[in-house]
């Protein structure tokens, strides 16, 4: 169950991330926050990316396996970027719908999927 508990942590962190990285930009596109200076923006980022930290840290704690959590440093880092680049592509067309995936992209997930077969094999 622990590694349930830590996949949702991990994902909710990335969509916390993500907004904090790159929804700037769309309030920024859609003219929000297109007056607002730099230091503004970073520090509303930073207030959304506080509440990556309250995910992320969590959810490395129950999964680590010292923690008698089941994975593994690298499995938990491995696990975190493929959900960061599905979380991201998922948000991005949402919020960037002109931004279409290439052959490329599939073809770098799947990539990164392979990795996390390896990363787990015995």
């Amino acid at each position: 169950m622990t590694g349930l508990y830590t996949i949702l942590l991990l994902i909710l962190s990335n969509v916390f991330m993500t907004f904090a990285w790159y929804g700037h930009l769309k309030l920024q596109q859609s003219g929000v926050i297109s007056n607002w200076p730099l230091i503004g923006v970073i520090v509303f980022s930073w207030a959304i990316a506080f509440l990556e930290y309250c995910c992320q840290v969590p959810a490395n704690r129950i999964g680590f396996v010292d923690n008698n959590g089941p994975f593994t440093l690298v499995q938990l880092k491995v696990i975190q970027e493929c959900i960061s680049l599905v979380v991201f592509v998922t948000l991005a067309n949402i919020m960037f719908q002109g931004q279409n995936l290439q052959w490329n992209h599939a073809a770098a997930f799947l990539l990164l999927v392979a990795a996390v077969y390896l990363v787990f094999m015995k």
